[in-house]
């Protein structure tokens, strides 16, 4: 595995963490080793040194020594610019002596794990030098970390000069929500269970949310987020992905290519929010304070929260909305996705007195919990007709027990085998992109509404709360188990 801006933080905090948990979980081949190439003159035995205590460092009083030294005796480190002819040449006499060390069988997997502006030039770097080559059964792999593109247009001509250089089978783009035990689990929990899958369609249904909210602001990420903004950085990529999971039919296998054919027809099935809709279906907002971040420009009108309503144009979700809200600094670090019922006939209960049975909900819970929430009606105890909201809840770490996850270690051990299905194809990345380009068109002329200021720690512009509550719903409050 060679991976690009090794010394970067996401290698630091995730990648080589979760390389260190497949290791500790046998996952990984005798035969498995890592190049790392980066623009430091750093000698390979102090980068060895320096991975050993990232890695104690991460994984603290829990820290398996021999898994450790197992991973740092693996590691090569090659120092050079990306485009310095030597630094490549140097690359290929590492990768031969690390098939010769540990039998690799020529096999490799590259990682950029660097800043987008050099996706394409790494990657023509790697075709020029026949490092793409696939011979005598050996296997070449790429992924390729978001932001994928700034607009459809980038994004296609990203795609486009990507596959004049590979193929799209040894492309692997990666969203690593979809290392989320509860994202992965949508499928099972759709698919594997018969009493879900009957009532997951508009007959009783009445609408889908999709929260992803964090609780900190930009931080010291001013200079890439004040460029993209709530909506490029979340919605054309992870919420895109949960909807496709949470919408898409059922695909005829669990084949990569099944699965993957399925999602682009749910994104394809969304309809684009055309520029005079903006007002009455988005939302954009801003949190007090903002502007005077590091990095931030002090007139900045970059959006860090944004709410959507989507409507989908098949058959299945036909008149069954789905409202999306993802921002920063908001009132709780709190991603989940609920399906609300429609409400049971309610003449049973008018004559009662009591308060009406509310609709049942269905909420996956991605983080900071994994959990699945089933509520439904129960009776008060007593001699009047009277209902209360009860739940059932799954929660994987009470079930499964507490697992230390960066959320990339299936995504790299299905790379490493060669299985796509939690990856995104071209015409996947090309989908999300097409669901907000007109929004973005829109605020590019000054037409797609006021961006509204929130106070840090709310939960978000006012605003937001009248995109749904116009078709009489509201939000599911930040973190409420009902």
């Amino acid at each position: 595995m060679v991976i690009f801006g090794i010394t970067g933080d996401l290698s630091k905090r995730l990648l080589l963490p979760a390389i260190y948990n497949l290791a500790r979980q046998r996952a990984l081949s005798n035969r498995f080793a890592i190049i790392g190439f980066a623009g430091s003159e750093i000698p390979e035995q102090a980068f060895r040194d320096s991975v050993v205590a990232d890695l104690e460092n991460v994984a603290g009083a829990l820290a398996d020594t021999d898994t450790v030294e197992w991973l740092a005796g693996r590691v090569r480190y090659v120092g050079s610019d990306f485009e310095n002819e030597s630094g490549w040449k140097r690359l290929s006499d590492v990768l031969g002596e690390v098939e010769t060390e540990h039998g690799t069988g020529k096999n490799c997997l590259f990682y950029l794990a660097t800043a987008p502006e050099f996706f394409l030039t790494l990657t023509r770097q790697l075709a020029h030098h026949g490092l793409m080559n696939e011979s005598d059964g050996y296997w070449r792999r790429i992924i390729i970390e978001k932001p994928f593109g700034h607009d459809l247009e980038s994004a296609r001509a990203l795609n486009r000069d990507l596959l004049s250089l590979v193929r799209d089978d040894q492309i692997y783009r990666i969203d690593h929500y979809l290392g989320k035990e509860t994202v992965q689990n949508i499928m099972v929990f759709r698919f594997a269970n018969g009493i879900f899958e009957p009532i997951w369609n508009r007959r009783y249904i009445d609408h889908v949310q999709i929260t992803v909210a964090e609780s900190l602001g930009v931080e010291m990420r001013g200079r890439y987020y004040d460029r993209t903004g709530a909506l490029r950085d979340m919605v054309p990529n992870h919420i895109a992905q949960l909807i496709a999971l949470t919408g898409m039919e059922p695909p005829g296998s669990f084949s990569s290519h099944a699965l993957q054919n399925e999602q682009v027809k749910m994104l394809e099935a969304l309809q684009p929010i055309h520029p005079e809709d903006c007002p009455m279906c988005v939302v954009r907002g801003q949190y007090e304070g903002y502007r005077g971040e590091p990095y931030v420009n002090p007139l900045s009108d970059t959006e860090t929260f944004v709410a959507l309503k989507f409507t989908v144009d098949n058959w299945r979700w036909a008149g069954v909305p789905f409202y999306v809200r993802t921002g920063k600094m908001l009132a709780a670090r709190d991603s989940k996705i609920v399906i609300r019922f429609r409400s049971a006939p309610l003449a049973l209960f008018r004559s009662s007195g009591a308060s009406l049975p509310q609709p049942n909900s269905l909420v996956l819970g991605i983080q900071p919990a994994e959990t699945i929430q089933i509520e439904f009606e129960a009776k008060v105890p007593g001699p009047h007709i009277e209902t209360a909201t009860a739940d059932l809840v799954f929660d994987y770490r009470g079930t499964f027990g507490e697992r230390r996850q960066t959320g990339y270690e299936t995504l790299l051990y299905d790379a490493i085998i060669g299985d796509s299905s939690l990856f995104k194809r071209a015409d996947m990345i090309e989908a999300g992109w097409s669901v907000i380009q007109p929004i973005l068109d829109a605020w590019s002329q000054g037409r797609g509404g006021p961006l509204y200021q929130y106070a840090p720690g709310s939960d978000g512009p006012e605003a937001a709360h009248l995109l749904i509550g116009r078709d009489g719903r509201e939000w599911r409050p930040f973190g409420a188990s009902h």
